[in-house]
């Protein structure tokens, strides 16, 4: 199973997303070929109703505890309760950031 298959099943799982979107963004970073390494996951749940920003940060973070460990370099997280991703970000999921390189 390949990582972002892992994640995506660890997050279906734990909070029965609205939507979810897990991206591999490692080609946009100086890692070899076919790496799986940087992520950016967007979800929608409405576990996220009521809560702060890293707390729905740290559930995330919590769920995936095992890949953020030994496999995850970078993990971007988007976490949107429905109201806000139909307001808001349905259509303008943020972008993420260049890649600079290790050494700049």
């Amino acid at each position: 199973m390949t990582i972002a298959a892992a994640i995506e099943e660890k997050l279906l799982s734990a909070f029965s997303p609205l939507h979810l979107d897990v991206i591999n963004e490692s080609s946009n970073h100086n890692v070899p070929p076919g790496s799986e390494s940087h992520f950016k996951v967007t979800i929608v749940s409405k576990d996220f109703e009521d809560e702060r920003l890293i707390k729905r940060h740290r559930a995330v973070n919590a769920v995936l505890s095992e890949e953020l460990a030994e496999k995850i370099h970078a993990l971007a997280l988007h976490t949107y309760t429905e109201k806000e991703w139909h307001d808001y970000y349905a259509d303008n999921t943020p972008l993420s950031s260049n890649c600079l390189g290790g050494s700049k």
